[in-house]
């Protein structure tokens, strides 16, 4: 088993303490917080073990799980592989491009693993289709949520859209070529909602909206394919796919036909792919004990992380364009 630690122990920490805990995969030995009365009431409700220091935990282990607020990130993740720990670092990966890809150097100099918490792409419904996305050419995504002071202190961008972003990147076999975006300040400093249009060279378009002001939490992506149409609804874990293929020359009664303008008929038919019962972080976080042991490459790599994070700040930067 792989011993682990856990930075911050705010909502999200307080989760990862307590699957780590449950894995399999890991002994927990403790966590830091900088916050030490709040660290103290954990203690004392949990039983887990306290550091009073970054760098006592980060000797105690092999695997550094970050769970802090993203402006502390780099200087964590960069003191923990310069220790040749392996780091878990939760999203976004950094604040900058430049930290990300000092942080790829220095885990390719130490020979360490890192994966960040892209937890989407371990959701159920999204890994239920993964397989049957296929060179998608218009992708749609919503992502609304109502207003929760906590994670306020970033744009929506970097708070919500990048999941999307990421799940997308992680689908299309091509690069940016340009993106487009609108974002409005409701009640924070920065932007609460966004629309984003990034275009791809190989002619895909995907159209992003993010709102943390909404009255009701969605978060549904609905990729359009060559004779295929799948939705994806992460919040309420289902999935749909609609698929067309050429009409039999005697249709049945309850067959779905369609024609186009020049006589050509189509046949629609339905696919409901099976959905498992998981705990999306759980997953993620063993997939990442499953990397480091097989030495593997993690299913979201600081590489696709950073990726993610050059498409969300240039998402940002269109704002003031």
């Amino acid at each position: 088993m792989l011993k682990a630690g856990v930075l911050g122990a705010g909502h999200l920490g307080k989760i990862h303490l307590r699957l780590l805990a449950q894995s399999e995969h890991y002994e927990l030995v403790g966590f830091y917080d900088a916050d030490e009365i709040h660290a103290q009431q954990i203690v004392k409700e949990f039983g887990y073990t306290y550091f009073d220091s970054i760098t006592k935990l980060i000797d105690a282990v092999d695997v550094v799980d970050i769970v802090t607020p993203t402006f502390a990130h780099f200087e964590t993740a960069k003191k923990a592989i310069e220790s040749g720990k392996h780091v878990f670092i939760e999203k976004p990966i950094t604040n900058t491009v430049a930290e990300a890809e000092e942080l790829i150097a220095l885990a390719q100099k130490h020979n360490i693993k890192g994966q960040v918490g892209h937890v989407e792409r371990f959701n159920p419904a999204f890994t239920a289709v993964n397989d049957k996305i296929n060179n998608p050419m218009f992708i749609e995504t919503h992502r609304l949520a109502e207003f929760n002071p906590r994670g306020t202190d970033v744009p929506v961008v970097l708070d919500l859209m990048i999941h999307d972003i990421d799940a997308i990147l992680s689908v299309i076999n091509s690069n940016v070529k340009n993106v487009t975006a609108s974002g409005v300040a409701v009640i924070s400093e920065t932007p609460d909602i966004a629309n984003a249009r990034i275009e791809f060279e190989n002619g895909c378009v995907a159209n992003l909206t993010a709102s943390r002001i909404s009255l009701k939490n969605m978060r549904k992506t609905r990729f359009f394919q060559k004779d295929a149409y799948i939705s994806v609804d992460f919040f309420e874990k289902k999935c749909e796919v609609v698929k067309m293929k050429d009409a039999p020359k005697e249709p049945g009664e309850f067959d779905m036909i369609l024609q186009n303008a020049e006589g050509v008929q189509k046949q629609i038919y339905f696919e409901n792919p099976e959905i498992g019962d998981n705990n999306a972080i759980l997953d993620e976080l063993n997939a990442f004990a499953t990397a480091i042991t097989n030495d593997t490459t993690p299913i979201v790599s600081l590489e696709q992380a950073t990726a993610a994070l050059k498409v969300a700040l240039a998402v940002i930067e269109d704002f003031s364009v």
